[in-house]
């Protein structure tokens, strides 16, 4: 494999473990604030949909990225978030 290649690949690796680090953290910060909220399925639904048009909304401003690349990925990343938070709700 080509250094740069392989330079390449190990940056990567570091990336996505530093996003999916990320995602822990805050799914951990939004299971504390919403615990005992008494926020409702739909509530919740909201939350989530409104937290993915802002971030498309905000990270959209530059330009540099299609508004479609820019939903998925954030799609994506709450998705995830969402996923941790309401496991951590239903746990208790």
């Amino acid at each position: 494999m080509p250094p740069r290649l392989a330079e390449l690949i190990r940056k990567a690796r570091r990336l996505a473990s530093e996003r999916d680090r990320l995602i822990d953290e805050l799914a951990r910060e939004w299971a504390a604030a919403l615990r005992g909220q008494g926020l409702s399925p739909t509530d919740l639904d909201e939350l989530w949909a409104g937290l993915t048009e802002e971030a498309v909304r905000r990270l959209g401003r530059d330009g540099k990225v299609t508004a479609l690349a820019l939903r998925l990925e954030a799609a994506e990343v709450i998705g995830k978030v969402r996923e941790k938070v309401e496991a951590a709700l239903s746990e208790g």
